[in-house]
């Protein structure tokens, strides 16, 4: 498997899709009207966005069932997040379009989710369950006039479930699987995950509550024979509740408590090599939120508001303690000009907090305006600014420039777009005032990010696009002793290619494949070459299969016995998936095969990887 070549996975589309064409019994699929919101906060076509959005749906989640979030985003193209096949407590890295953690946002029901105490300010996405999203788009490239500091290379917009339109309904999964290596395959039940949901609908009155919990063993973060076992656990409890006031006013609540602790492996004295220890590992978060929502006619005004309280610790030669919490608001009116011209203004403010030594502080309040023109002859533009006011760097104004342009070609359309956009990203509080190399006279990032691509979409199942990526960093946050800005620029090129393929009844084809380049500098754990292949059969109407492979190419890591540089081996995984529904559809029973072929392979080096896993579980519904 390791000398697979990665172009197999586009000779594998392409010959399906010739194969594919010539079905005389395809079915109609309605890719016309798919609709994505994220680009512009409205729900638009996607022949009129003129961004790379991928939309992952419920249904695609509910045939994931037994991953986890980071396991399924780690799918699509332009987009590696390390950790997922290691142990489950390993910290997780979102590198999409060859950045890094703190230049991907993370919103959860419209509401910027992040940690100021953390290195790159990001949301651990460790916390989140995914038995509790509905949907999830993702934006890739330049999005800060719309969403802000932090979101330079992609944002990840999640939305969690909705109440049932029943008075009551219920739903209860569990997951039982393996955790082992691809030397130890004893196929003990060692990982075990659980969600139970009650919701429902009375009169105006709508509520969700939600409990789930993961536990894994059987695994030691540090790669050794006889390293001791680091089990991971996790706990989710979520309330959501809504209220209908009359036809244009109405208020939803919310209340999460996400809790994990991990064994972890570390750098004991006097060596200060890797090694294994007996450190753990304890993070918390606490979020309370309100969303009013008023409509009037061709327009809205809402409010996300959430306050969000983060308590970590780390127990080892080099503990630490950290607590944080933030304040965000975001006030902002849509409004829709005959479906011709869509706007949106707004005020975004978030109020950080960390502490250090002594607590530290900073706050954003960001005015934005955002236009989006859909004209009867094929062209779109997208159009916005944001002037982001940071209270420690003053004022930076970002701005993006979004058009495109579609032809009709009988039940297809041909799409070409552009875009054009800047971002700022400060530094992070603990990077200014941490406990470990901290610099409080750090300049903030700014980056320009270019691209263009074609897209092909027919009403018959057939999707098709490419896109060129380039963006250019000015003032990169590197760490050598302490945390400082690069002297040189740096720049990130890269395109992405994209396949799905729905004509042949009952087959579902999609494949991607990603080059990233990076210039000038190197850039850790990010493969040059990345490619994914899926095929989802329907083999009758309650029963489905489907089968993943995963192409990871050459990357650069840090040895952290020598402290030097080494390439680490191009891997692939094959992944099988398997469900039957019964009883109605009341109950799913549902197989996974994970690294089917027992890959031995670093996703980071040192640490260990998963080899083959299997997993068992059933999702009933009540």
């Amino acid at each position: 498997m390791k000398h697979t070549n990665v172009f197999g996975v586009l000779c594998l589309g392409c010959s399906l899709f010739s194969f594919a064409q010539q079905q005389t019994d395809s079915t109609k699929v309605e890719q016309l009207d798919e609709v994505v919101i994220s680009d512009s906060r409205f729900a638009l076509k996607r022949e009129n966005s003129g961004k790379t959005v991928i939309k992952i749906s419920q249904n695609e989640i509910e045939r994931n069932q037994g991953r986890t979030l980071t396991d399924l985003i780690n799918t699509k193209s332009g987009i590696e997040i390390n950790g997922t096949r290691s142990v489950a407590g390993q910290n997780i890295s979102s590198f999409v379009r060859g950045g890094n953690n703190r230049q991907v946002l993370v919103l959860i029901d419209g509401v910027q989710i992040n940690d100021p105490s953390l290195v790159n300010n990001e949301l651990d996405l460790r916390l989140i369950d995914l038995n509790t999203i509905a949907s999830i788009e993702i934006i890739k490239g330049a999005a800060s006039t719309l969403y802000g500091n932090g979101a330079a290379t992609a944002v990840i917009n999640i939305t969690t479930k909705k109440a049932s339109k029943d008075k009551i309904s219920g739903n209860f999964l569990t997951v039982v699987g393996t955790n082992q290596t691809q030397d130890d395959l004893n196929y003990n039940g060692a990982s075990f995950t659980n969600n139970v949901s009650v919701n429902g609908t009375l009169d105006k009155f709508t509520y969700l509550a939600s409990f789930g919990n993961q536990f894994a063993d059987g695994l030691s973060a540090f790669k050794s024979e006889d390293a001791e076992k680091d089990p991971f656990s996790r706990y989710n409890t979520n309330l959501k509740l809504g209220y209908e006031f009359c036809d244009n006013f109405e208020l939803i609540a919310y209340a999460s408590l996400d809790k994990f602790k991990t064994d972890i492996d570390g750098f004991p004295p006097p060596n200060f090599a890797f090694a294994d220890t007996n450190d753990e590992y304890i993070s918390q978060q606490k979020r309370v939120g309100l969303s009013p929502k008023f409509t009037y006619k061709n327009g809205t005004f809402q409010v996300n508001a959430a306050y969000t309280k983060i308590d970590r610790e780390t127990i080892s030669a080099f503990g630490s303690t950290n607590e944080a919490d933030s304040y965000v608001v975001d006030a902002f009116n849509k409004y829709n000009f005959n479906d011709t011209f869509y706007t949106i203004v707004g005020l975004n403010y978030g109020d950080y907090n960390s502490l250090f030594a002594e607590e530290e502080s900073f706050t954003n309040t960001d005015p934005y305006l955002n236009v989006v023109y859909v004209s009867d002859f094929g062209l779109n533009m997208n159009v916005g600014g944001r002037l982001n006011n940071h209270s420690e760097y003053g004022s930076h104004f970002v701005y993006s420039l979004n058009p495109s342009y579609s032809i009709s070609i009988d039940e297809a359309y041909v799409k070409a777009f552009g875009s054009y956009a800047t971002s700022f990203i400060a530094p992070n509080l603990s990077q200014l005032f941490g406990f470990f190399g901290a610099n409080p006279d750090l300049k903030p990032e700014e980056n320009t990010t270019i691209e263009g691509g074609i897209e092909y979409n027919t009403t018959t199942g057939v999707r098709i696009n490419g896109v060129y990526f380039n963006r250019n960093e000015v003032h990169t946050i590197i760490f050598t002793s302490a945390y400082e800005n690069a002297t040189t620029d740096a720049t990130v090129h890269g395109f992405e290619l994209e396949a799905q393929i729905d004509v042949v009844k009952n087959l579902a084809i999609s494949t991607n494949y990603t080059f990233t380049e990076v210039k000038d500098g190197v850039r850790l754990r990010i493969p040059k070459h990345k490619a994914n292949a899926s095929l989802g059969y329907d083999i009758c109407e309650n029963t489905f299969a489907s089968l993943s492979y995963q192409f990871v190419g050459k990357r650069t890591d840090t040895n952290f016995s020598t402290f030097a540089n080494e390439d680490l081996s191009a891997y692939s995984l094959i992944d099988l998936y398997f469900s039957h529904k019964m009883l109605k559809n009341k109950v799913k029973l549902f197989a996974n095969i994970t690294n089917f072929f027992n890959e031995d392979y670093f996703e980071i080096l040192g640490y260990t990887t998963r080899g083959r896993n299997v997993s068992l579980g059933m999702n009933l519904n009540l």
